[in-house]
Parts: C-alpha cells; structure tokens; sequence
C-alpha cells in the first residue's frame, strides 16, 4: 500500500503534525509513506526514516500549478491521500491525482472531491492542533497514539551548529538566547521590535548572554530593526539559513524568545525552553506543546482575531513589557 499526505503549508503547522505521521506509520506499519509539500516546509519532513519519499509541490496553485503537481503525485500509483490542509486547492490536487481513496476534512466546500470526509470540528472546540491532526485520524476510524513532539537531529549537524556559532566568534562559556523577532501571518502576531531591543539588552547586561536573532527573508527587516537598538550587535541570521540548518541552530540555544510562529514549534520539539509571546492567536490551540515553556498573553476585548495587522492600537501585544519577558525567561536559564 501506498500513502501520500499533502502536508500543511506553514511551518508550525507541519512540525504539529508529527505525531499524525508517527501514529499514521503505527496504523500502517508496512505501507509506504510519502509526502507532498510546498517547497518552504518539505525539509521538515526528511528526519522521519519510515518516510519513502517526499514529492515537492508547486509554490503557485493556479490550475497549470495543481495539474503538474497532480500527474507527478499519478506518477507514483498512491493508494491513498490524506489531506491535512483545509483549502479547497489540497484537496482538488489528490482528486486531479486520481487517487482512489481521498480523506480529510470536509472544510472549505470540498466535501465532494473526498471519498471518505469527516465533519469538522466545532469552532467552540479549542483544541491545539496537534489534537486537530490526532481527531482527523481517529473519525477516519484509526488509532491515534500519544502523542510527543520530537524533531531529531544528528550528532554530526549538532556538531557542525556549534562549529558555525564558533566561527562567528559566539563565546560557548555564555548562554545563547535565540530571539525570533518575526512572524509569517503578519505584524499582528508581532512583538515591537523597541521591546524586542530591550529585552535583549536585558539579557547582555544581566545575564552576559549571546543573543542570536534568526527569522526568514521577510523577518530580516525586523531582524535589523531590534539589531540596530542595542549597543552590542546580536549574531543576525535572519534570511541566511536554511530550515534544517537552522534547527540545529535552535538545538544550541539555552532559551528561545518568539512570537507565536513556525520556528518556536520547532523549538519546542527539540526541548529547548521557550517563552512564547502570544497576542491576536489562541495558545490553546498553536501554544508550546510541551514543557519546558511559558506562554505570556494579555487579554484584549476583541480577541481573538484573524487580523494580519491590528485595526486598533494593538494593546494585546503592546501590553506585554520586556522586563516580565525577562523575568518569567530567567527561570530557564
């Protein structure tokens, strides 16, 4: 048998959905297991050994996109597609595909092109999106096994982390903070860059630690913004890395400050301590999965939101002071 899963489009969502794919190779220990994802999201997915292959998609979902994609994916004779996205466009991709058995949920008018559809979840239901990916599995009638966020790295790419930091003159006598001053949705999920500045300041002055700012392409901007506030120039990569590469950056780290984003899922997978700032967002459903970690969120009458940029005066994310941040970071270090 042979399973292909369209994989989630952002970061976070994709490392949430490891245990899906752990108890997925549980239900199915002799299938063939494969993933179809977008470009920005596909290296996430080479740490997993029972994984066969990993087909990438098309950055574009216009038809000429989708119907390239689809007659790769018909290449491969799949079995069966599960989708995880909740767009009409992933679940049209297996059905151009022709794969026998389609399943996911039936969200975004796409109940036809499923064979086997489960109701979504009420929005009431605020369950975190690790559970989101488990309950698909379980109504399609599968076991759903506990689930625990692991992203393995190798010896040697710990090693040629800390051999990189060293190149760039990061004291290894000192605690490396890691802050990810960005977020991919939009500014609203963003802490100020000034607080970003402060907090940072902070831990120089107090804690005598190296600060690393790291973040996409599109972060650099924000990246340079905290960067140019402090006397004492942090490491910046943001834009400079590549995902796998800058896990075992994150594997280095003694804390990791970040907005709710993709980066701070995969901090929390390799166990790193994280203070996760959250603001228009539901940490019970996007927060830290695991311990060590510490949400810091303020309320706001209009929250939550689906905003990328705060109509208002942003007070659920201007409320937060960097000197809390510090205080509630410094239990980790």
């Amino acid at each position: 048998m042979k399973i292909v899963i369209r994989a989630p489009n952002w970061i976070g969502d994709a490392v949430l959905a490891y245990p899906l794919l752990e108890s997925l190779n549980k239900n199915f220990p002799h299938a063939q297991i494969w993933i179809a994802a977008k470009p920005w999201v596909k290296d996430l997915f080479v740490y997993f050994r029972f994984i066969e292959g990993i087909i990438p998609l098309s950055p574009q979902n216009d038809i000429m996109s989708l119907r390239d994609s689809a007659r790769e994916i018909r290449s491969h004779s799949f079995d069966i597609g599960l989708v995880l996205p909740n767009s009409f466009s992933a679940a049209f991709l297996f059905y151009l595909a022709k794969i026998p058995q389609r399943w996911g949920y039936q969200r975004d008018g796409r109940g036809l092109l499923l064979t086997k559809g489960v109701a979504p979840l009420s929005k009431e239901n605020a369950i975190h999106q690790v559970h989101y990916y488990l309950e698909l599995l379980k109504r399609l009638g599968y076991q759903a096994h506990p689930p625990e966020l692991k992203l393995p790295l190798t010896s040697q790419e710990k090693k040629e982390a800390r051999n990189f930091l060293h190149s760039l003159n990061a004291d290894q006598g000192k605690p490396l903070i890691i802050l990810h001053p960005g977020a991919s949705y939009g500014p609203s999920k963003r802490w100020p860059a000034q607080k970003y500045a402060q907090l940072a300041a902070f831990f120089q002055e107090r804690e005598r630690a190296t600060i690393l700012i790291i973040g996409a392409r599109d972060d650099r901007q924000v990246a340079e913004s905290v960067s140019s506030l402090l006397n004492k120039k942090p490491l910046n990569l943001a834009g400079k890395t590549s995902l796998r590469f800058l896990a075992s950056l994150i594997s280095q780290a003694a804390l990791f400050v970040s907005n709710d984003s993709g980066p701070m899922h995969m901090a929390n997978a390799l166990r790193i301590p994280v203070v996760a700032l959250f603001g228009p967002t539901d940490p019970r459903q996007t927060g830290p999965f695991h311990k060590p970690a510490s949400v810091i969120k303020k309320g706001a009458p209009c929250w939550p939101c689906s905003y990328r940029e705060c109509p208002y005066d942003h007070r659920c994310m201007m409320r937060i002071e960097a000197e809390e941040v510090y205080q509630i970071s410094k239990q980790f270090l």
